[in-house]
């Protein structure tokens, strides 16, 4: 079960990861992230950032894999701050004020968190 639901977080990290790869190639979903600031394309210097956040949710989806035994071992000393920042921006998705982007990543976001607080508690 720790695998599934190891897998299941790795599957919905893979969204917000497409969308800020979009983001950072120009796509015009600005309202769906930094709280709907800019409701087109991003800025330069926000776009740059997306590529960094898609590597940053690659990483914890390499964490929570690797704390349920699967992929880079070295990455499961990440799980527990990968656990707080799914929470985190779980909490800041859900406060919004782009309406877009909380009705889109918040399920998204407590289903990763759900799945890894399985992960962690197993």
């Amino acid at each position: 079960m720790t695998q599934i639901l190891a897998f299941a977080y790795a599957g919905l990290t893979a969204l917000p990861i497409l969308m800020h790869l979009g983001v950072a190639a120009g796509a015009p979903l600005g309202r769906l992230t930094v709280g709907g600031r800019f409701p087109g394309r991003l800025p330069p210097a926000w776009r740059a950032l997306a590529l960094v956040q898609a590597a940053l949710l690659a990483t914890m989806a390499g964490a929570v894999l690797a704390r349920a035994g699967i992929g880079a071992s070295p990455l499961a000393l990440l799980f527990w701050p990968a656990l707080a920042l799914t929470l985190l921006s779980l909490a800041a998705n859900a406060a919004s004020p782009s309406r877009p982007e909380r009705l889109l990543w918040t399920p998204v976001l407590f289903l990763m968190a759900a799945a890894a607080l399985g992960v962690g508690l197993s």
